[in-house]
């Protein structure tokens, strides 16, 4: 069993990622879903980053870090879009950190980052938010930074395809990136 801090989109806590947090309870594992808008929600990708603006990416990181404290050593941060960087930032600056899952998203890295986790990326294929180049750059930063780092991409898939609400919503491409993750969070078991 992974303890999993499950960080949500710029569309702020929606049905999908309860939805995503009751699959990887049902495979196991124990599943903290913050709230890092307040119960905010979005319709559109722009008013999702409206919100994400007014709240301001240092209040977001606050947010994020004291969600993580009660949660203690070995956790499997992760997370959608907006989600998986704050996921990304937050894991690196936790030595004890068990892994990084990431879905739609990504974040830079700074210089001086070290970490030898397991890092999981799934992204579309192309994606207007995470290029082709920019996903480039990031993999060879993260194995510098010594992270074990897999990259899924699927092709033909809308930024946050996982969720199914939104028009970007791939079946194919979501159950496959599930499969993928569900595999990945199993070899971690941070409570074994």
């Amino acid at each position: 069993m992974a303890r999993v801090l499950l960080f949500h989109s710029a569309y702020g806590l929606r049905p999908a990622v309860h939805a995503a947090a009751e699959r990887l309870r049902a495979a196991g594992h124990e599943v903290t879903v913050p709230d890092l808008y307040d119960g905010k929600v979005a319709d559109t990708v722009e008013e999702g980053m409206e919100l994400r603006e007014e709240i301001g990416r240092d209040e977001l990181l606050r947010r994020a870090v004291a969600a993580a404290g009660p949660l203690g050593k070995g956790v499997v941060y992760s997370g959608f879009s907006l989600g998986a960087s704050i996921a990304q930032t937050v894991a690196l600056s936790d030595e004890h950190a068990a892994g990084l899952l990431m879905m739609h998203g990504t974040s830079d890295l700074r210089d001086d980052a070290e970490t030898e986790m397991a890092v999981q990326l799934h992204v579309a294929e192309p994606d207007p938010f995470e290029t082709e180049d920019w996903l480039n750059a990031w993999y060879l930063r993260m194995l510098a930074a010594g992270a074990d780092v897999e990259v899924f991409r699927y092709h033909g898939a809308g930024h946050i395809y996982t969720d199914p609400e939104l028009p970007d919503y791939d079946r194919e491409a979501a159950e496959a990136t599930w499969s993928t993750a569900l595999a990945f969070l199993e070899e971690l078991d941070t409570q074994g």
